[in-house]
Formats: C-alpha cells, structure tokens, sequence
C-alpha cells in the first residue's frame, strides 16, 4: 500500500478538502480505490499529477502571483500559515 495515499494526505497534497475529493471521486474526476472497509484509497501518481483545472501550465503566458496580508504586526503567525497554504496550493497546481 506504500504507493497509495489516505484521503488525508491525498487532500493535504492537493491543498483541498476531503469533501472536494470525495466529489471529484463521485464526479470521476480523480478516482479512488476502495478497501474493503469502504476507505478511499488514491494512487500517489495520480494525486502527484492530478490538475483539477486543466491547465498546461508551460502554455500560461504570464506569472501567477500569490497575495498574503496581515493588518497588523501582532498577526505575524497569521501571515506565516497564509504563506504556506498559499506555496501548497502553488506547488500542487504547477
């Protein structure tokens, strides 16, 4: 099973929830394996290169840009988890 991923670390990965994944299962979008308990099972190749808005990334034309902002200084921490839930989802996405 060491090349298959829970729902957790599969959404984790995506930087979605496990709720999204459920509905890209059922919609056929990124299909999971079930083991016997029922628990989806996904294949980490698939999660890897999973691209749920079907875009070629080496055909964009310009750079895309992440924005994160605090009001204060005391939200530092804040800022911080904005920045890396923003890399995850950037480097997920291509």
């Amino acid at each position: 099973m060491s090349n298959y991923v829970g729902i957790g670390e599969a959404s984790v990965m995506l930087g979605v929830s496990k709720q999204t994944l459920r509905r890209w299962d059922s919609e056929g979008k990124l299909i999971a394996e079930r083991i016997p308990a029922g628990h989806r099972r996904y294949l980490k190749q698939d999660v890897a290169t999973f691209n749920p808005l079907g875009v070629n990334a080496n055909s964009l034309s310009r750079p895309i840009i992440a924005y994160a902002r605090v009001s204060s200084h005391d939200q530092k921490k804040d800022l911080d988890r904005q920045i890396k839930v923003l890399e995850m989802y950037c480097s997920s996405h291509g």
